[in-house]
């Protein structure tokens, strides 16, 4: 599978994120078919790239703290 072209992604940052500069941006291809993170301070930097499902599996695992290191 080769790695999609990311840059034209409609990228939303986390409701989470700091003033701090610890962002994440979170976006999906316009099929929800990938999805991918990415540092918002290097917006033309590398994204981790992954299935949809495994994208959402996450994002639900971290809002019910599961990803908590205690």
């Amino acid at each position: 599978m080769s790695t999609p072209k990311t840059s034209r992604w409609a990228w939303r940052k986390s409701s989470r994120s700091t003033g701090n500069g610890q962002c994440v941006e979170m976006a999906f291809d316009c099929d929800r078919h990938v999805g991918a993170l990415r540092d918002s301070k290097n917006p033309e930097g590398p994204a981790l790239v992954v299935p949809a499902e495994t994208l959402t599996a996450f994002v639900a695992a971290a809002k019910l703290g599961k990803l908590d290191p205690h």
